[in-house]
């Protein structure tokens, strides 16, 4: 295929909502520009980017993917994305690589919950965002209150300069083209097309509106230039040629997020959008530089100052063939047949096929043998990449996600965008010996494609446990195990960590002796114990005097107490925050020795912990819960009824975040109430807080259906 330039390159995030269309509208996009002989269905697993097996089967965008499309002397490289709120964090990894993010909106519900959230996103990282209305060709496109009510709906979220370039163009057999609002032109299509519209005169019904819509347009593109101001009141307008040149200038600056239509299902005005891409969307080359961290780089220090060493300071690439050769990769995939597939940006300079580079991270060398670039699944070879280009390489030996490789000498690390925590952990069991042995490498296999997998075995409960976005996700997890590597096992919701602790303080003494011929053991300790504040682990104090017990036996009571408190008091969980302070104690001359004193230590710990009123103590969860408006009250009156203590309230446009901390027993089974109570629209993410008392009644049925902890060497 032919070598582009990166001012020939766009490079787009397909972003929105789940069932707006995206993987169904770059589906057309790629026919509309042949990229494809037919048109790929998400359905039947014949869209281009929806190629992995766990996607097909549930119907679902579950990662990212990458697909090009070759349109009037320009490549554009499409980044099609989950929509589920469980996934948006690789909706986030995709903004990294690209210049503009189009983000779809469903014709019949508007803007929705994972729309408002990949919209905080593109803000975030400062790309411009394209607008398109997709499934226009639906009988309720436009909801209840028409497409007007939608623009406004969308103007009231994201502001007035979120405008309609084109007008849609519907009848009786629906909606069948669009009028451009730059070129005042109508195109026409025919519904299941190739997605080539003709061009015609605009509906005399559409005139009026259209005239009205292009002044709107004009109006607030010359806003904020003095000398298209200037124009616009002497002309009344400003000339097609300079408006589309502001309009580039304006979307590529934040100041206008422009508002196409169009219908993937039906392949309608996919190839005006391609036009309105290649036109209007930035260039990699018109993007500011990349901000990087420097090694041996020259940085831009925080006042502007030149400073050679490395460090916190600034410092950029530009994307640019001149500079040294640089790229990051952003995505990995394990493909069974290729292995692991590299994704990259190339950040500056030109990357060659068989060149050598230098991964900075890891200070290995990787050649990049079989440059090419992604269609889905399928790997098209290229001689070169330029500057701002998306690219893959499969089987490089030691280089993964966020990694940077380029020229030796000009070292520099691009940092990928921080990634939530997971927000749900579930215990896994392999279901026989043989799959024991597949699990870890196959989990580490899948933890290279998704960063957001954790694998890792509880050292309390000794439990393997999975986590992830979701149950979905990580129901797909153990779907690709069973699939891909022939790893089976069950899934079980985690066991919750419990702890315990004192809440009195106490005085004992343990003695423990023993004659059984010749030598005897002997040792005899006495400690004050006192609770700590919450999470102040253990705390071991010496105030013997006058050598009651010699000192080369204290640590041997530590020891034993520490140990005997690893396995509880009331129900063999861990006891915590406590201080323990051996004060007397005797010792024989000739019978002690460590081992008397360790189990003299045991036994003065359990007969202090029966007077310390002991207790249950639980992790309590940090929870933020992301949902529309309308479910708030429902949401709140569940949290209640867990035990939680909403901590706060936050609105989001439309959505409502609600803080709050609950234990973790209350949450195991979260994610499918929310989507149940949400109606699937709700999202929510996690982590541990602190430890707080059990409350007297869920305690008793804790003890109830727990194993007290019975010491192995009971005197």
């Amino acid at each position: 295929m032919k070598t582009y330039q990166g001012s020939e390159i766009r490079n787009v995030a397909v972003v929105g909502h789940a069932h707006s269309g995206k993987t169904t509208l770059v589906a057309a996009l790629l026919h509309a520009a042949k990229a494809t002989p037919t048109q790929g269905r998400v359905e039947d697993g014949t869209a281009v980017t929806a190629y992995d097996e766990e996607e097909i089967a549930r119907g679902i965008t579950m990662q990212n993917a990458v697909a090009f499309a070759e349109w009037q002397g320009v490549k554009i490289n499409f980044v099609d994305t989950p929509g589920f709120h469980m996934f948006t964090h690789e909706a986030r990894a995709a903004l990294m690589p690209v210049e503009a993010a189009v983000v779809v909106v469903n014709a019949q519900n508007g803007a929705e919950p994972v729309t408002e959230r990949v919209w905080r996103f593109a803000e975030e990282a400062n790309i411009p965002r394209i607008v398109v209305v997709n499934q226009m060709d639906h009988p309720k496109a436009g909801g209840g209150g028409g497409l007007s009510a939608l623009i406004e709906d969308l103007q009231e979220r994201w502001g007035r300069q979120c405008v309609p370039v084109q007008l849609p163009i519907s009848g009786a057999d629906g909606f069948h083209g669009v009028v451009d609002l730059v070129t005042m032109e109508a195109f026409h299509y025919a519904p299941g097309g190739n997605g080539a519209g003709k061009i015609g005169e605009i509906p005399a019904q559409l005139v009026g509106p259209a005239k009205a819509a292009h002044e709107a347009l004009v109006e607030l593109v010359a806003e904020g230039k003095d000398e298209l101001m200037e124009e616009f009141f002497a002309q009344g307008t400003i000339p097609e040629q300079h408006l589309i040149t502001a309009l580039h200038e304006a979307i590529r600056e934040d100041r206008i997020f422009p508002v196409l239509f169009a219908s993937g299902a039906a392949n309608i005005a996919t190839d005006h959008l391609l036009d309105f891409i290649k036109v209007y969307a930035p260039a990699p080359t018109e993007r500011a530089p990349f901000p990087v961290k420097a090694a041996t780089l020259q940085t831009v220090a925080a006042n502007g100052d030149a400073d050679s060493g490395p460090g916190s300071a600034k410092s950029f690439r530009k994307v640019d063939d001149s500079e040294p050769a640089g790229l990051v990769v952003f995505k990995t995939m394990s493909d069974p047949f290729a292995g692991r597939i590299s994704y990259f940006k190339v950040i500056s300079g030109v990357i060659k096929n068989d060149v050598t580079l230098e991964n900075y991270a890891r200070r290995g060398q990787e050649r990049l043998s079989h440059l090419s670039v992604m269609q889905g699944r399928k790997a098209v070879e290229v001689a070169e990449l330029h500057a701002g280009d998306l690219g893959a390489v499969a089987k490089l030996r030691d280089t993964f996600t966020g990694d940077t490789l380029g020229a030796k000498g000009a070292e520099i690390q691009v940092e990928l965008m921080a990634l939530p925590e997971p927000a749900m952990t579930y215990a896994i069991e392999p279901k026989s010996r043989a799959d024991e042995d597949k699990l870890a490498p196959a989990i580490h296999k899948l933890m290279e494609e998704d960063l957001l997998i954790r694998f890792f075995r509880d050292p309390q409960t000794n439990e393997f446990l999975i986590a992830g976005a979701g149950q979905p996700h990580i129901e797909a997890i153990v779907s690709r195990l069973k699939k891909r590597y022939h790893a089976e096992v069950t899934l079980k919701a985690p066991k919750v960590p419990y702890r315990e602790t004192i809440r009195g303080k106490a005085d004992a003494q343990g003695r423990h002796k023993k004659q059984s011929g010749g030598h005897g053991q002997f040792g005899d300790c006495k400690i004050r114990m006192e609770p700590m504040p919450r999470g102040g682990g253990f705390e071991f104090a010496n105030e013997v005097f006058g050598g009651a017990i010699p000192r080369q036996f204290i640590p041997a009571v530590e020891k034993g107490i520490i140990e005997t408190a690893a396995r509880g008091f009331l129900a063999g969980y861990p006891v915590v925050d406590f201080k323990v302070t051996v004060y007397d104690g005797s010792y024989h001359d000739v019978d002690s020795n460590e081992m008397s004193f360790k189990k003299a230590g045991r036994l003065a710990f359990r007969k202090a912990m029966e007077q310390a009123k002991p207790c249950l103590l639980e992790p309590v969860m940090k929870v933020e819960i992301e949902a529309p408006d309308e479910f708030a009250g429902t949401l709140m009156g569940d949290l209640n009824g867990r035990r939680g203590r909403v901590q706060g309230m936050e609105s989001k446009g439309r959505t409502t975040v609600i803080n709050a901390e609950v234990p973790m027993a209350e949450m195991l089974t979260y994610g499918t109430n929310l989507t149940s109570m949400t109606q699937g629209k709700g999202s929510y993410r996690m982590e541990v807080d602190h430890y707080d008392i059990v409350p007297q009644l869920v305690a008793e049925k804790i003890l109830a259906n727990a194993k007290r902890p019975v010491d192995e060497e009971e005197e």
